[in-house]
């Protein structure tokens, strides 16, 4: 695994562009004016401290994982500091998605895969308006997560506990999401499972923001189908992240691009 990550990061490397290679004004305006601008700097020392206090929790809990596991843990017996660090979103991601959120003026946002609620957090730090629901699989990171939001006064998530074969349904019927964060199971079956169940909540200006497409092979592929699917019509691969979004008013296009 570790030498197909070196592969696919080299790959990337060199199929990748920045804004100049980019002959797209929609997404030439979000490399230039979202992507490559600052954070905003409260927004930002909210999201370090949150960072900060789960860093210094040190409480083992005991995983209930539904997805593809942990390459890094060996048990399901895990410190919440070590669950933040490894699993939790980087400083790098969270500065990017708190100027998507803030460059898009997300309202409805759903997550999928809440873990202890780092990435959550960050969803709320970026529209602290929007409504968010937030879907986890394992009780007791759940119960982390809930403990987090509370503390921090994140009072705009609604945390929803179960297998997401069972809760996704629930969330997205009748409704229409913004933005959609994918970050709960890194197979590919469970991903286009997913995609496909949330392709009904879409608007012409939603975001679907998937972690990880070049994690593994499967992965790969799953993102190979999600861009093929003739809903979509632009699509970026930021290496870590692949972004979606459904503007019928644009060429079907895909974008490798450097951030």
């Amino acid at each position: 695994m570790k030498w197909f990550k070196i592969r696919s990061f080299i790959t990337f490397l060199l199929t990748s562009t920045n804004q100049h290679g980019v002959h797209s004004p929609f997404v030439y305006d979000l490399v230039t004016k979202c992507f490559n601008t600052k954070t905003n700097p409260s927004k930002k020392n909210a999201f370090n401290r949150i960072r900060k206090s789960l860093y210094s929790n040190h409480k083992n809990i005991t995983i209930t994982d539904y997805g593809k596991g942990s390459s890094f843990f060996k048990n399901n017996e895990r410190k919440v500091s070590d669950i933040a660090k490894i699993a939790g979103i980087a400083t790098k991601r969270a500065k990017l998605l708190l100027r998507i959120i803030d460059y898009f003026k997300s309202k409805n946002i759903l997550e999928i895969g809440t873990s202890v609620g780092l990435g959550t957090s960050v969803l709320s730090i970026g529209n602290p308006e929007a409504e968010i629901i937030t879907l986890e699989g394992c009780e007791n990171t759940a119960q982390i997560a809930k403990e987090l939001f509370n503390t921090n006064h994140l009072n705009n998530i609604q945390l929803v506990v179960g297998n997401f074969n069972k809760t996704l349904s629930s969330v997205i019927k009748n409704k229409h999401y913004d933005l959609i964060y994918f970050d709960g199971n890194h197979q590919k079956k469970a991903t286009l499972d997913y995609f496909n169940q949330c392709l009904e909540t879409t608007n012409n200006d939603s975001v679907f923001i998937f972690d990880d497409i070049n994690w593994s092979p499967e992965m790969q592929l799953a993102w190979k189908d999600i861009k093929n699917h003739p809903k979509v019509t632009v699509t970026i691969n930021a290496f870590f992240w692949g972004i979606v979004f459904f503007r019928q008013e644009q060429e079907k296009q895909h974008f490798t691009i450097r951030i």
